[in-house]
């Protein structure tokens, strides 16, 4: 393993946070199938390549609150698989949605996502002793000094043939 890297992406990146939070702990016939849901969500994206998700990770920012960070190929590609009718999402969601209109979940279980299409020369990573881990398990990883040692330096970071399209554009 290589001391230090950064992530081998290029052009614009798409991140997608989504997660739940657990308000009423004793709801556990309500909050269970949002986090199962989402395994299962995971377990069908990872089984189709095609559909775009690049990466996950699984974080938890506190004893009620879970959420993961997807990457992914484009926006197409997520919204597509958001509105998908073959998707378990559009399963899922449906579901939620008859929960949230007779009441029942309101309250109970909170669910949330955050869609972001970060630009090139927006983003920039660094990883010291670790392997490829977020945008790098994403888009690959290489040695830092294929990017620049300093941040700065990689946030300006274009790839050789887009580099040389904006010379000549």
């Amino acid at each position: 393993m290589v001391s230090r890297t950064t992530a081998d992406a290029k052009g614009d990146v798409v991140v997608l946070l989504i997660g739940m939070r657990i308000n009423r702990f004793w709801a556990v016939h309500l909050w269970l199938p949002v986090m199962l849901g989402m395994f299962r969500m995971l377990r069908e994206l990872a089984k189709d390549p095609a559909r775009g998700l690049l990466s996950r990770v699984l974080l938890s920012a506190s004893p009620r609150t879970y959420y993961v960070v997807q990457y992914w190929e484009s926006k197409e590609k997520l919204y597509a698989y958001a509105t998908a009718p073959d998707g378990f999402h559009h399963t899922a969601w449906a579901a939620i949605n008859r929960k949230e209109r007779s009441g029942r979940l309101r309250g109970q279980v909170g669910i949330w996502h955050e869609a972001y299409v970060v630009p090139e020369g927006s983003y920039e990573a660094i990883y010291g002793d670790m392997p490829a881990f977020g945008l790098a398990a994403a888009h690959g990883q290489i040695p830092l000094e294929k990017r620049g040692r300093y941040a700065k330096d990689r946030f300006a970071f274009r790839p050789p043939q887009e580099a040389a399209a904006e010379k000549t554009g």
